[in-house]
């Protein structure tokens, strides 16, 4: 039976007191499998950054408990989480947080100094990555130099550069235009499936949803998976938009119907004037329904 890589369980996460109380991971549980490439998606301050940042060991749960490799992280001291993390985890972040004043080579090697054998027995393999993410002619470059997508393709080697078990991806493709941001998903990908490392990846990027094993939704503090639960598609009556209902954000109630939308601006011309769109939308349906 395979062990996951990473197991949290019934984990919260609470910020404040009293009044204040925030419960930003809300009794969270999940495994995450070597090979696997796992998203969590989900509005804007629903808690992602704050439930990767637990499983990625950089916070403590408040409650519940997060096993990383096999550990409990509640067992660890401060240090204990240090190494933890330089040896098991990877992180890959939207902002690259490359080292200005290192070349490129210098930055993939920079967290080997915390790995057995540090820099010098990492050297080889950095020079691994190097090639195999098409990066062997700008090892000596800097940062400054370098586009959005090879900026994000060093900080997958830095991320590899320790052999880790988990990466975690927090929005890689954020600050990339469409062409480099697909072309590291797939470099995400193709690492879960051929190195059998565990890619735990934090996105609004939907076309990472065809290619990842899981997509899990977290809203208020808890996950859904969006590929075992059933939920519908259907069409915003403006536009016809394909819209997923279970995921939608943008919606709003006419005659105890809930009606989803593609944008504000969609919905907003739905609620000046609903009648006008149903009866659009009714005439296209009775449409397909007389083509034989």
């Amino acid at each position: 039976m395979t062990t996951p890589i990473v197991q949290a369980s019934k984990v919260v996460k609470t910020f404040g007191a009293g009044r204040t109380l925030v419960r930003a991971v809300d009794g969270v549980s999940l495994e995450v499998n070597a090979g696997e490439m796992v998203t969590i998606t989900g509005p804007s301050g629903s808690g992602k950054t704050t439930l990767v940042s637990m499983l990625g060991a950089l916070l403590r749960p408040t409650q519940g408990a997060i096993v990383i490799d096999g550990i409990d992280i509640a067992s660890l001291s401060e240090a204990g989480l240090s190494a933890l993390r330089a040896r098991t985890v990877g992180f890959v972040f939207q902002s690259f947080n490359l080292l200005e004043s290192l070349t490129v080579r210098e930055n993939i090697l920079f967290p080997a100094h915390l790995a057995p054998g540090g820099m010098p027995a990492a050297a080889p393999h950095a020079d691994d990555l190097l090639e195999r993410l098409g990066l062997g002619k700008r090892s000596k470059a800097l940062p400054r130099t370098l586009s959005g997508g090879e900026k994000q393709r060093v900080a997958i080697a830095r991320a590899l550069i320790n052999k880790p078990k988990l990466i975690i991806a927090d929005e890689p493709t954020g600050n990339l235009d469409s062409k480099s941001g697909q072309e590291v998903l797939m470099i995400l990908h193709d690492i879960a499936r051929d190195q059998g490392r565990a890619i735990l990846l934090v996105t609004h990027d939907r076309r990472v949803e065809e290619v990842a094993d899981r997509i899990l939704w977290l809203e208020d503090g808890t996950l859904r998976d969006r590929k075992q639960e059933s939920h519908d598609w259907t069409n915003d009556p403006v536009c016809n938009m394909r819209i997923d209902s279970w995921a939608s954000l943008i919606f709003s109630d006419h005659e105890g119907v809930r009606y989803n939308f593609c944008s504000d601006k969609c919905r907003d011309r739905f609620t000046a004037d609903p009648s006008k769109y149903l009866r659009e939308t009714q005439l296209a349906e009775q449409s397909e329904e007389r083509k034989p």
